[in-house]
């Protein structure tokens, strides 16, 4: 439908204040991980870094409408900004999601199109649907009209034979054209039949410049990188070509990594890490979990490396991995392994 000038001048200063509003909540981010990101390693890792987007682990928008609310989305006020990572493809469900998603607090509401995994595939969700854009953007839309908050997508650039130049960018301009804040990108293709998940983090080859290349071509425009990137210093480097870096595994295997980020990606004063105040804000957290059912290897889990390249941290590991797993366990467990450790 042809716009006037006048028209079409405040949907470009709309879409110029949407970019900077997200470009500042988005600049770097701790990657929405199954099984990992839960709510208590959101927590912990709050601890380390003020301002970088934590996002939720994959949640199917079914399990948000129909499952046990409170269990799947309650988190901690101190986990702000969070994100919710949704997975399906119906749009009103999708829609319906993303409205409880709001009610409970989140930031964003981001929409999985890069897992891989059969299950998912079998669904009809995650990165099968990059082959089918129009159903992403009708599902943008939706969530879109439903939230006030901004609605992003993940996805990879490209799946299977998919010319990764054509496919991207027929993808990305239906999905931005829906009104989508953002737009995530792992930067390997995905491989829907004949790898595994995990084979699909690192055998197709990561093709950066095709997410730079990308950015080029979209002005006021939030495109974030993910994939391989293992360090600040990397992270920096992306920030020359694209909105916001998104790092996972290095992040979760080494958190320290988050100590810095305020500081290098976010421009606050660099601040020394209070570790026994750390160890003593986590134990609070725990004894409150146990007090409530859980387990205190719930929390524990995540913290196994903390103290990655630190004199004493095979005791540190030792004693997280087996005695947080009893029921009885408490935050005690949690001082006896910071014991083991050597502070520099």
């Amino acid at each position: 439908m042809f716009k006037s000038r006048s028209e079409e001048k405040i949907s470009e200063n709309y879409n110029l204040s949407r970019f900077k509003t997200y470009r500042s909540l988005g600049r770097f981010s701790v990657a929405p991980m199954l099984d990992w990101t839960d709510r208590h390693c959101r927590f912990f890792h709050r601890q380390l870094t003020e301002s970088a987007l934590l996002y939720s682990e994959m949640i199917v928008a079914d399990a948000a409408i129909c499952g046990d609310r409170t269990k799947i989305l309650s988190f901690s006020e101190m986990e702000h900004p969070v994100a919710l990572q949704l997975a399906g493809s119906d749009a009103g469900k999708l829609a319906e999601a993303a409205r409880i998603g709001a009610d409970f607090g989140y930031d964003e509401i981001n929409l999985n199109v890069g897992c891989p995994s059969d299950h998912i595939q079998s669904a009809a969700f995650g990165a099968c649907l990059m082959q089918e854009p129009d159903t992403v953007a009708r599902a943008v839309d939706a969530m879109k009209k439903a939230v006030l908050i901004p609605v992003t997508v993940k996805c990879r650039i490209g799946v299977d034979e998919q010319d990764s130049e054509a496919a991207l960018d027929e993808f990305g301009e239906q999905v931005l054209s829906a009104g989508a804040d953002a737009i995530w990108i792992h930067a390997r293709k995905v491989w829907l039949k004949g790898l595994s998940p995990k084979e699909n983090r690192e055998i197709p080859p990561l093709d950066y410049e095709r997410v730079y290349r990308f950015r080029r071509k979209k002005i006021h425009t939030f495109i974030g990188i993910n994939g391989g990137i293992q360090s600040l210093d990397e992270a920096v480097a992306h920030l020359e070509y694209v909105d916001g870096v998104m790092i996972g595994r290095a992040a979760y295997y080494n958190p320290l990594l988050l100590i810095d980020v305020d500081r290098r990606i976010y421009g606050q004063k660099a601040k020394k890490v209070d570790y026994t105040l750390l160890i003593d804000q986590m134990a609070a957290y725990i004894d409150i979990h146990v007090r409530n059912g859980g387990r205190a290897s719930h929390v524990t889990r995540h913290m196994i490396g903390l103290f990655h390249g630190f004199a004493g941290v095979r005791g540190w590991r030792q004693i997280l991995s087996t005695e947080t797993n009893s029921y009885e366990a408490t935050s005690a467990v949690l001082f006896k392994a910071f014991e083991q450790v050597v502070l520099p």
